[in-house]
């Protein structure tokens, strides 16, 4: 998966588990006040993070790597 920023044009690739060593997937989460918020997070179910931001907003998903 990579991550870009549409400002700057930097980009992150294949962020993965510390658990399992597997890469990361894109995804959103809805939070309780109903906002979504997108985030990474390990296929195996050992959690997820905030996906990555650059100049001040989140990065957009490119595509999957796999």
């Amino acid at each position: 998966m990579e991550y870009f920023c549409k400002k700057c044009n930097m980009s992150v690739k294949r962020l993965m588990c510390g658990e399992c060593d597997v890469e990361l997937v894109n995804d959103t989460i809805t939070k309780e006040n109903g906002e979504t918020v997108q985030v990474s997070k390990c296929r195996n179910g050992h959690g997820m993070i905030k996906s990555p931001t650059c100049c001040g907003h989140d990065m957009e998903c490119r595509k999957e790597l796999i």
